[in-house]
């Protein structure tokens, strides 16, 4: 039986102390919780954390920590991301008293089109944008550290990336999580010769907890980075081996491809929620605006008043969710190839439209919700989060997309390819594997980067920085950050118990309400049913990595439904 973790906190305004229901964990809470003065880190893997307070504590900035963050994640965590796939950051200077946001998010190859993905009868092909050769997109992850540290880095290149260089030669025990995603994608992993010599045992079973994870090749070629920079990765070697794999398995990708990917600095997306001031990742994501979008729309009704995880509450945040999904399939796409409407999708009079529409005590379903006329307007994945002792912050959203990607590691170099080509759309009105419903905006085209739902996101109260965070899990990273902020601002949880909280999910498409375990009380769910909604009790797959600042500097939380580690020093 598991232990329910029952946190209690008094709300504002409130006599009566309310119940939180959030997932149990076998850990101890200080593995997942951490105060500093000075420096502070929440990432999902221990070795990462580690990894980068060191840097701090050696004197590099918070850009060689970011750097340094992300080459270890990618060998602690290969199932989620690498220096096969991309991302996303955003960037609080405290010098500059600026937010950057930058866009290393992978693209579709020269030679990719719009119906690549369809048969002759016009029929999407799904497995083809999920696994193997075809479902590859462009890699921008190392040459978006490279020119961010060239920017700002202060440690040489090459000390940033031997904390990385060190864990692949000599291995981690396997953890459980890692375990589980190999052997749910066993199967296509066991066709790739690499692949199978670095996650089975020399018979070809899935290891044992414990069994150390050596990744000889992906050292090497780590090593090479680290000399070489940039071109290292997009040039010569293994330049030579990732599209030479591709091409021995009916994929497109080309030396020019890689030779020229774009690193894009966007203008990050920005709103006020209960007098503090958001940032978070424009379009490609969607991440940023249908964060803000929902939070938003909640504005307006007091949810503290109701109480979290009222019946109430779940309903109106569940409404709101459903709404800003709607136009996540509307509007959204790649805006160097579209114009995304993003003014008017958070202009205050056509959310004050959406919030008035949100009073019904019955669920509109999914079929039946229609979207609301906009202003006029020319037209699996890894997070971590850090705090340095001068005031700056990082917020990194990272990914290869679904577990080990494409299930393609490009010959002799330990890289696993990602495939992010399915966060296309293959048809307009097709889902793709997270169940997400693609719009015409975001159909496959050359060069384009394919819509995201990552959303690395800072907060600022009074121009100082008060709290960022982001998570993994595709389409539910958006509710699981919006709601982590609801909890800590709109409910006052301490940032744990924010964190920690029992969440919700709901994408318009499928219609249902997602409540992952412990699941609600009955009394609530019931009622929920009454007011229309389909409840599916499901694990979200999310894992928020926040950090908070104090009256005396920081608390880290790394989400307690994962291995990952907050630590502070």
């Amino acid at each position: 039986m598991p232990l329910f973790l029952c946190l209690f906190l008094l709300l504002m305004g409130c006599s009566h102390k309310v119940k939180i229901v959030a997932p149990s964990t076998t850990e101890p809470r200080v593995a997942h919780e951490a105060s500093s003065s000075r420096h502070m880190v929440a990432t999902q893997g221990e070795a990462t954390s580690r990894a980068a307070l060191g840097i701090l504590e050696r004197g590099g900035n918070i850009i060689d920590a970011f750097v340094a963050a992300s080459f270890v994640i990618s060998v602690e965590r290969p199932q989620s991301t690498g220096i096969g796939g991309g991302g996303f950051l955003l960037y609080f200077s405290k010098s500059d008293h600026k937010v950057y946001a930058f866009d290393f998010r992978e693209v579709a190859p020269i030679r990719s089109f719009a119906k690549m993905y369809l048969n002759k009868a016009g029929h999407p092909q799904a497995l083809l944008s999920q696994e193997g050769a075809l479902a590859v997109a462009v890699p921008g992850l190392v040459k978006g550290l490279h020119e961010i540290h060239t920017r700002w880095g202060r440690l040489p290149w090459k000390e940033t990336i031997a904390p990385a260089i060190k864990l692949a030669r000599e291995g981690f025990p396997l953890y459980n999580h890692l375990q589980v995603a190999i052997e749910d994608r066993k199967q296509i992993l066991r066709l790739d010769d690499d692949a199978r010599s670095t996650f089975f045992t020399s018979r070809g079973e899935v290891p044992l907890l414990g069994t150390i994870i050596y990744q000889p090749d992906l050292a090497k070629t780590l090593e090479i980075i680290a000399e070489e920079g940039s071109d290292g990765f997009y040039k010569g070697k293994i330049a030579n081996s990732i599209v030479n794999t591709i091409k021995n398995r009916q994929g497109i990708m080309s030396f020019n491809d890689l030779k020229n990917y774009k690193v894009k600095e966007r203008t990050p997306v920005e709103g006020e929620y209960r007098g503090l001031k958001i940032y978070s990742m424009p379009p490609p994501s969607s991440g940023g605006i249908h964060v803000i979008q929902i939070l938003k729309m909640l504005e307006p009704h007091n949810l503290r008043a109701k109480g979290p995880q009222t019946t109430d509450a779940i309903h109106l945040t569940a409404m709101a969710m459903q709404r800003a999904f709607l136009d996540r399939a509307l509007y959204l796409g790649d805006p160097d190839f579209h114009p995304v409407p993003q003014a008017s999708l958070l202009d205050q009079h056509y959310l004050d439209k959406l919030s008035t529409s949100l009073n019904r005590t019955h669920l509109i379903k999914a079929q039946d919700l229609k979207p609301l006329s906009l202003p006029y307007e020319s037209s699996e994945t890894t997070h971590f989060t850090l705090a340095d002792k001068e005031g700056n912050m990082v917020a990194s959203t990272q990914t290869i997309n679904g577990w080990f990607g494409s299930g393609v590691v490009a010959k002799g170099t330990g890289i696993i390819l990602n495939n992010e080509m399915d966060d296309f759309a293959q048809k307009v009105g097709v889902q793709n594997l997270f169940g997400a419903v693609g719009g015409e905006n975001n159909l496959v085209e050359p060069g384009k980067r394919p819509l995201s739902s990552m959303s690395p996101t800072i907060i600022t109260k009074d121009g100082e920085p008060y709290l960022a965070l982001g998570s993994p899990s595709g389409t539910r990273i958006i509710s699981c950050v919006a709601q982590t902020i609801m909890n800590k601002v709109e409910f006052e949880m301490p940032l744990y118990e924010a964190v920690a909280a029992t969440r919700i999910h709901q994408q318009w498409f499928p219609d249902e309400l997602k409540i992952e375990s412990p699941f609600l009380s009955q009394k609530v769910e019931n009622e929920l049913m009454a007011k229309g909604h389909k409840i599916v009790h499901a694990n979200l797959g999310c894992s928020v990595q926040a950090i908070s600042r104090t009256e005396t500097g920081w608390t880290g939380v790394s989400d307690p439904r994962g291995e990952g580690l907050a630590i502070g020093r």
